[in-house]
Parts: structure tokens; sequence; C-alpha cells
């Protein structure tokens, strides 16, 4: 359903997760429509800055010489095949790379909150709603809103801020955590940027169990409607 809701200055954050060069660089791994994400990236950013909302920035780095990691792939090299610690492709985009005062912060499996000081950190200063965008949707988003929300955060779901190797991957991962996104909302950069700048703004939040009974046929509407 959609009804609008307003977040209270002082109890957000925003949440930007491994908005890295490989995913438009790397023809392994490129996100479709990159450069749109980007974009709206840097309005929910500029949004979040003007209106004194704390940033919060992940990158995905993989060292398999400390991390244990029997069934991870690795190249020919005995390198990582993607997010490999001595690549300089997982360096953050620069147009929405962090700038001074904020919080960048690497992890090492798919989720920003399952492990390390980052909910603590979070939630001594207040926070009860996170506005989360990156990629990829189905992999380290669904991980991490999942985990934000068991931690008791409420959710802020940016679906036009967040991307995949597909719009099919993309928009079907949006759907089912739409579908249990429990104490959060879904909407789009506008939308996020509204309530960043403490407006009232109608978006949609899950009513009852699995609502949105998508099939390869009415996926794309359902997500447009979202």
């Amino acid at each position: 359903m959609k009804a609008p809701i307003t977040i209270r200055r002082g109890a957000v954050a925003a949440v930007f997760i491994d908005l890295q060069e490989e995913h438009r660089q790397d023809p392994r791994y490129l996100v479709e429509g990159f450069a749109g994400i980007l974009a709206n990236v840097q309005r929910l950013q500029d949004a979040a800055r003007r209106n004194k909302v704390p940033l919060h920035h992940w990158a995905y780095i993989v060292d398999l010489d400390t991390q244990d990691r029997p069934f991870h792939p690795v190249g020919e090299d005995g390198k990582s095949a993607f997010s490999d610690k001595s690549d300089p492709l997982t360096a953050i985009c620069h147009e929405v790379a962090p700038v001074d005062g904020e919080v960048f912060s690497i992890k090492a499996e798919a989720s920003a909150f399952r492990t390390g000081p980052a909910t603590d950190r979070l939630k001594a200063s207040g926070i009860g709603w996170l506005v989360i965008a990156g990629v990829w949707t189905e992999a380290c988003i669904d991980a991490s809103v999942r985990d934000a929300v068991a931690k008791g955060f409420r959710v802020l779901l940016v679906k036009d801020a967040c991307g995949s190797g597909s719009a099919a991957m993309h928009q079907t991962a949006i759907l089912n955590l739409a579908n249990r996104l429990y104490g959060g909302a879904v909407t789009d950069t506008d939308g996020a940027c509204r309530l960043l700048a403490g407006e009232t703004v109608t978006v949609w939040q899950v009513e009852g169990s699995v609502p949105l009974r998508f099939t390869f046929d009415n996926a794309a509407d359902l997500y447009a409607g979202l």
C-alpha cells in the first residue's frame, strides 16, 4: 500500500553500498544503467549533506590472504575473481566518493551490517532510519537491508538508486525486498530527497503477507508502481 511518512530530523542516516569502479569498468561485473544510478546517488548525497544527514559509505574488498573462503571464485593468478584487494577498480567511483568527515568502511561480506561496529555506532547516535542505495540489488543490497531490519532499523530503499547486472535482476530483487520490508518503505530518488529535507512523502509500505505476487509478465509493472 502507499501511505504518507515523515522521517524525523536527526534520526536518519544515508547508506551507500559498493558503488565501485569495477561495476562500470570491468566487463564481467557491469551494472546495467550504472551512470543513471550514480547520478541518482549524487542527488541523494547532495540532499543528505544539505540537510545535515550523516553519510556512511561501504566498499566490498576480498582479501584471500586473511579470509577463509573455500569456494570463492579465483582467476588464473589465484586472486579473487572480483573485488580483490589489489585491484584499483575496487575504488569508489569519484563522483559518489566520501568527503572529509564521512564514514567509509570496508566489508568482507555481502552485508554492511552482519558484523562490525556499524550497528552500535548508528544506534548510539540515535539513528532509527537508514536510506539505502547501491549495488548489486539481489546480493549486497538485499543482505544489508535484511540485516538492518533484523537489527531494528527502518529502511527506506531507494529503488532507482540501486542496480544489478540486468533490469530483471534488479526489479525482482526490489520486489522481493518490498514484500518483507517490515517497518520500512520503498521510494524513488525524488521521494527520498524530499524525505531527507523533512517533507512528508507518500511511499510504498508492505501490508499483509507477501502482497506483491509477481510473475515474468507483471514484474516490471509492479516495480514501476512502487
